[in-house]
């Protein structure tokens, strides 16, 4: 394990058009989805930031998570990247766990294992058969003033952040070995995904 002060940052402002409702509410088990991430999270990483759209509904979440609001709409996970790094270095926290909201099933071994990879790198990702997950990867704080600078550009994307960095890609392969089946990486963004991963997780009463 790394030596690494690590936090969480959950993003959670997205829209859920293909839900066709909130997902973060949903329940996982005795959970929302939201608080689900949060725990699993919080129990590898601290402190846990979550970053909401400005009229977003939150389920409860302990009163040592830092929620914040997007000071921009529209500006997409890059913004809420770097609104939560920029408030976990400010706490002195040196990197961050980056997830989405819709992770269920993260493995806390998984996190652990992409956190020991860091090593001199800026950020660690998840790569699978070519595509990058930015929301399943490790993140330096010290990279918040380039993902403002990349805001400011217009260059929105995530990817844009990793190319830019001295970043570490990690073929899924290399992370079998603590998530066989890769469950850290599945997100819920349809019903049916929703309903696939709350089976998964225990939770029968999905697809009711």
């Amino acid at each position: 394990m790394s030596g690494l002060a690590c936090g969480g940052v959950v993003l959670c402002g997205g829209r859920s058009r293909r839900m066709g409702q909130p997902k973060l509410a949903l329940p996982i088990g005795d959970e929302a989805l939201l608080q689900r991430v949060v725990r699993i999270i919080g129990g590898e990483a601290s402190p846990v930031v979550v970053v909401a759209a400005q009229d977003q509904e939150l389920p409860a979440l302990p009163g040592d998570v830092d929620v914040l609001r997007d000071e921009q709409p529209d500006l997409g996970p890059l913004g809420g990247i770097a609104q939560g790094l920029e408030r976990l270095a400010g706490r002195g926290v040196e990197a961050a766990w980056i997830s989405a909201c819709d992770t269920p099933l993260l493995q806390p071994a998984f996190l652990r294992r992409v956190l020991s990879s860091l090593g001199d790198f800026e950020l660690a990702v998840a790569r699978e058969a070519g595509f990058v997950h930015p929301l399943a990867g490790v993140y330096r704080t010290s990279l918040a003033p380039r993902a403002r600078a990349l805001l400011s550009a217009g260059r929105m994307r995530p990817l844009f952040l990793i190319e830019e960095s001295r970043s570490r890609l990690l073929d899924v392969e290399e992370l079998r070995s603590v998530d066989p089946e890769l469950l850290s990486l599945r997100n819920a963004n349809t019903p049916e995904e929703y309903a696939a991963l709350a089976r998964l997780a225990g939770n029968s009463a999905a697809g009711r």
